[in-house]
This record gives structure tokens, C-alpha cells and sequence, in this order.
């Protein structure tokens, strides 16, 4: 091979690689994290986890990005280690369906239909079907698809030039003698599995053992070794993820790694053992591209068969290596486990990323209401154990804005669809609103303290008026957090006229208190309490409006949620206006 036959093989490793990364992104892109999701609500039983595993790995065409997934499941607390064991033995599965795609370059035949699945044949045509896609489709499933066609054109373009360029190496003894020296077990395995470990894709390892079968000098006796070690090496991409992660994370990648190594050793025992006393024939015979896949698939299904019913013991064998330290949490940290949804490792999955934080941004909205609910019993009631509740909450939800935004902006420099683009800004906007609710709530709790320690009362009128204005500022909470939980465009459109109102009520409060003030009814003292009362609760409502505003401005029809506000502000909006009454008639103060 001369210096442009080599450019020629780096040149197609390079647009191999490539493709196979564009191609698992995209399928990543449109699946919009539903398959992550699937995988962590449906693994309960084995069998099913193996199939699941195996599906999702095959569809997004990689068992390292499945298995680094599960680790991030099972450190965040959403799957548990036992539940992970089948997920990770279909992963190995899976993966097998890429080197199967793969030894369709390998085709030769005079029939038109099998030429036709040749790549050379259908590579030029979905690279012009994805390309146009990229470049004239404007809606963004399309242009996913595109990227999706196009990685896979440019992985098929890559195979076909690097078996092309390695071809002349068949006539090369340097390069035959060094194939004969991987048909020794333990070398053909260490190979394997440094390539895998290197470029941390089994997929992408068999791909090029695959395209040195076209020199015809790789033969089945050097090939299995080789395959049984990439098994080994795609471990590291899964052991690398699971570094600083919580015990039983590790154990998880320890279980991948397990699998694996046994499976392997198993194998490789029986077969070479059989190969002593057959002596297998067909181990000198030169292997082609369908030969490898065959190997990958056996072996990989093979091991998942046999070492199913043993899950349990690579579960304790992780146990055992990985031991418990005997400490136990502490109390009070339940909440703040939340925080684990966040797992760095689901950054490399955008779709799924983002709504592992909305979920987190859902449950600092419901701590949010949960602290205003109390502090307005407080009022009524005073008692210190509610009081430090309050502020506990108020300490959780900043732990949870300064998580959620740190994360966000983390995941904001991910290749990222469009519409997750515009949830992760919405969440930035309404994480700051929940933080500054449960800041107003903590307001509200030393008012009412005050209000204890200081034994003031409001007077009978004063305390209706404050009742029915509470009143109205639960709905409004209620409603805001509702809305954001369920990303009801269609409610959100409720909150603004209800703000509204309860400004009306703020204004009316103020004015019946100066007439209180003057007749002698109300002390100057009550009147700064009962300001501040009505500005904190002006506040939350703004908050809760803010809300709505920002998840009407995050969906599709954005340009008419901003038509929408400018709307309510000229007056224009005949159904703010039916709402914005219906809600003066209910909350009227006596």
C-alpha cells in the first residue's frame, strides 16, 4: 500500500466515524428522548429488559450509549441495579444489528434486488435525499431525518472506501503475517479490545475488522479473538461514566464489564476446547463481512442466554466488589435527592436531558406552592414548627435553582432541536419566578410571626379582605404550577385576568385601609404589617403570571403569544375580558 493508499483508508476511517456519530445523533434528535424514556419506565421484568435494551440499542446504534444511559438511571435513583442487568445484556444484542447493516457492502451478485442493497448502490441516494432535506425542509423532523440519511451515506461512503484502499495489503506478507500473529487467543483479544477501548464504539471496531475482510486475509480463527475482545473493550465508555458516580452506578458499569469477561471466557473455552478435540476446519478459512456479524451476533446472544438466569449472581458479584460502607443517609435529604434526575451523563442525550429538568423544575414549582400554602396558614395560626418548614422549603427550592440553572446552561451548549431549545429558556425563566414565590412565602412567614410575637390583630373587616385576597392568590398559584406541569398552553390563558384582579383587590385593600386609618379603626403599626402583606402577595401574583407568559412563549405559536399580551395590555382580548369579570364576581370583598 503506497502513501495514497493510506490517505485513502484514513480518509475512510475518518468519514466512517463521522457518519456513524451524525447518523447516532440524529436518531437520537428525532426519538426526542422517548426511547430513554421507555427504557427507564418499562425494564421490570428480565426478559422484557433484554428486549427493550436491544431494541433501543438497536435503533440508536450504540450499546455504549445505552449502557452509559442505564448507569445514569440507576445513579439517579430512577432504576434499580436489578432492573438494569437485562437492559445491559440487550445492549449487547443490539449492537449486533450495526455490524449486519454493515456486511451489506460485502454483496456480490447479478441480481438486480441484491445490488440494489448493496451501499454503493443506495449510499448516493439517501445522501441526496438527506441533504435536500437539510437544506430545503424547513419543518425540524424532516431536517432530523435528513441528518439521519446523511450520517448513514457518509458511514456506508467510509466502509466502501476503507475496504477499497485496504484490498492491496492481501498481497503484503508484513500485513498477513500480522493478522496470523492476532489468531492466538489472548492476542486477537488484547487487540480487540484496545482498538474498542480506544475509539469506545464496538460498533465502529467491528465496522473496521469488517473492511479488512475485503483483503480476504483475515480469517475465522483471527477474527473471533478480535471479536471477543471489542465485547470487552466497549466496557470502558460505561466504566470511564461511572467515575464519581454513587455505588450502585458503578456496580452497574461493573455488571456491563462482568458480563462481558465472563461471556467471553465461557465462550472462548468452550469453543477452543471443542476446537481441540473436533478441530474446527473452517478457523483457516478467509472470513467476510456477513462471517464477522455472524460471530458478533452468536456470541453476544450466546452469553445473554446463558447468563440471564445468573443475573442475580453478577448483581452480588458487583455487591461484592463495590461493598456497602454501612453509612446511612441522613434525614431531611429525600427532597434534595431530586437533584440526582440531573445526572451529567444525560447531557450526551439533549431530548432526554431536558425533560429529566422539567421534571425537576415541576417539583420545585409544587415545593414553591407548598410554601406559600403554609405560610399563609400562618396567618391564620402561628405556629414555629409551620414557620421553619417554611424556610426549610425556601433553603430546597435555592438548592434547586442554583442545580437546575447550572444544568440548564450546561445543556444549553448541546447540540440541541429547536423546541428543546425553547423549553430550556422557558425553564431558566419560570426556575427564577418558583425561587422568588418561595422568597415572598418566607416573607410572609416572619410577617405573621411578627404578627405573633407582637400579639397584633387585624381587625373583622381587615381579616375578610385578607381572606378573600388569599383566596384568590391560591387559584392563581394553583393554576400557574398546573399550567407548567402540564404545558397547558390553553390554561395559561387564565392566570393573566386573574392577576388582574387580584390587583384590583391589592388597590382596594390599600384604600379601604386609609379609610380605616382615618376613622381610628387600624394603627399605623397594623398598616405597614398589612403593606407588606399586600406587596408580597402583588409579587407572587406577577410570578405566577410570568409563568404562564413564558410557556405561551415557548410553543409554536410564540409570535401569537406575544400578539396575545399585547392584546391584554390595549384592552383588545374579548376573552381576558369574560375571564377577568368572572373572576371580580367570584372575589369580591364584603
Amino acid at each position: 500500500m503506497d502513501i495514497f493508499g493510506v490517505l485513502t483508508m484514513a480518509g475512510g476511517l475518518a468519514l466512517f466515524l463521522y457518519g456513524m456519530e451524525t447518523m447516532g445523533k440524529g436518531l437520537s434528535q428525532i426519538s426526542g428522548g422517548k426511547l430513554e424514556r421507555i427504557l427507564e419506565r418499562l425494564s421490570s421484568g428480565p426478559l422484557r429488559a433484554v428486549l427493550l435494551g436491544a431494541a433501543v440499542t438497536a435503533l440508536i446504534q450504540s450499546s455504549s450509549a445505552t449502557t452509559v444511559m442505564v448507569v445514569g438511571f440507576v445513579n439517579s435513583g430512577i432504576m434499580k441495579l436489578t432492573q438494569a442487568v437485562g437492559i445491559i445484556m440487550g445492549a449487547n444484542v443490539g449492537t449486533t444489528v450495526t455490524s449486519w447493516i454493515l456486511s451489506l457492502s460485502g454483496i456480490e451478485s447479478s441480481s438486480l434486488f441484491l445490488r440494489l442493497l448493496k451501499p454503493s448502490s443506495f449510499a448516493p441516494v439517501t445522501a441526496v435525499v438527506g441533504v435536500c432535506l437539510l437544506m430545503f425542509s424547513g419543518k425540524e423532523k424532516r431536517k432530523e431525518l435528513g441528518g439521519i440519511l446523511t450520517g448513514f451515506a457518509i458511514l456506508m461512503t467510509g466502509m466502501d472506501a476503507m475496504s477499497g484502499a485496504v484490498k492491496p495489503l492481501a498481497d503484503v506478507p508484513e500485513f498477513t503475517g500480522m493478522l496470523t500473529m492476532f489468531s492466538h487467543p489472548l492476542a486477537g483479544m488484547l487487540c480487540g479490545a484496545l482498538l474498542t477501548a480506544v475509539i469506545q464504539s464496538s460498533s465502529a471496531s467491528v465496522g473496521i475488522l469488517q473492511a479488512l475482510c475485503a483483503t480476504g486475509a483475515v480469517s475465522f480463527g483471527t477474527a473471533v479473538p478480535i471479536i471477543m475482545g471489542q465485547n470487552i473493550g466497549t466496557c470502558v465508555t460505561a466504566l470511564l461514566s461511572g467515575i464519581g458516580a454513587h455505588k450502585n452506578a458503578r456496580r452497574a458499569a461493573l455488571v456491563h464489564l462482568y458480563f462481558n469477561v465472563i461471556g467471553t471466557l465461557i465462550f472462548m473455552t468452550v469453543f477452543y476446547g471443542l476446537n481441540g478435540l473436533v478441530r474446527f476446519d473452517f478457523l483457516e478459512q478467509p472470513v467476510n463481512a456477513a462471517g464477522i456479524a455472524a460471530v458478533h451476533s452468536v456470541f453476544n446472544v450466546a452469553a445473554t442466554v446463558f447468563l440471564l438466569p445468573f443475573s442475580g449472581f453478577l448483581v452480588k458479584l458487583a455487591c461484592l466488589t463495590i461493598p456497602d460502607s454501612g453509612a446511612k443517609k441522613g434525614p431531611g435529604n429525600e427532597d434534595a435527592n431530586e437533584l440526582r434526575l440531573l445526572d451529567v451523563r444525560f447531557l450526551d442525550t439533549p431530548g432526554y436531558a431536558v425533560e429529566q429538568c422539567r421534571i425537576a423544575a415541576v417539583k420545585m414549582a409544587g415545593l414553591s406552592r407548598e410554601a406559600f400554602l403554609r405560610s399563609a396558614k400562618l396567618l391564620e395560626a402561628f405556629r414555629e414548627e409551620d414557620a421553619q418548614e417554611v424556610r426549610r422549603l425556601e433553603q430546597l427550592v435555592d438548592r434547586y435553582e442554583d442545580g437546575l440553572g447550572n444544568y440548564l446552561l450546561r445543556l444549553g451548549s448541546r447540540d440541541l432541536t429547536e423546541r428543546d431549545s425553547r423549553t430550556i429558556s422557558m425553564l431558566l425563566h419560570c426556575i427564577g419566578d418558583f425561587e422568588r414565590i418561595c422568597d415572598h412565602a418566607v416573607n410572609l412567614a416572619e410577617t405573621a410571626e411578627e404578627l405573633h410575637h407582637k400579639k397584633l390583630r387585624f381587625s373583622r373587616n381587615a381579616k375578610e379582605e385578607l381572606e378573600v385576597l388569599t383566596g384568590a392568590l391560591r387559584e392563581v398559584l394553583d393554576t400557574a404550577v398546573e399550567v407548567f406541569e402540564r404545558e397547558d398552553t390553553a390554561k395559561a390563558a387564565e392566570v393573566e385576568p386573574l392577576e388582574e384582579t387580584i390587583d384590583d383587590l391589592s388597590r382596594e385593600l390599600r384604600k379601604r385601609h386609609v379609610r380605616r386609618l382615618r376613622a381610628g379603626e387600624c394603627t399605623i403599626e397594623l398598616g405597614f404589617v398589612l403593606a407588606d402583606l399586600i406587596t408580597n402577595f402583588e409579587r407572587i401574583s406577577d410570578h405566577c403570571s410570568n409563568v404562564a407568559i413564558a410557556l405561551l412563549q415557548s410553543g409554536e405559536e410564540s409570535q401569537e403569544a406575544h400578539e396575545y399580551t399585547a392584546e391584554l395590555h390595549r384592552g383588545e382580548n374579548a376573552e381576558f375580558q369574560r375571564a377577568y369579570e368572572a373572576y371580580r364576581k367570584k372575589y369580591t370583598l364584603p
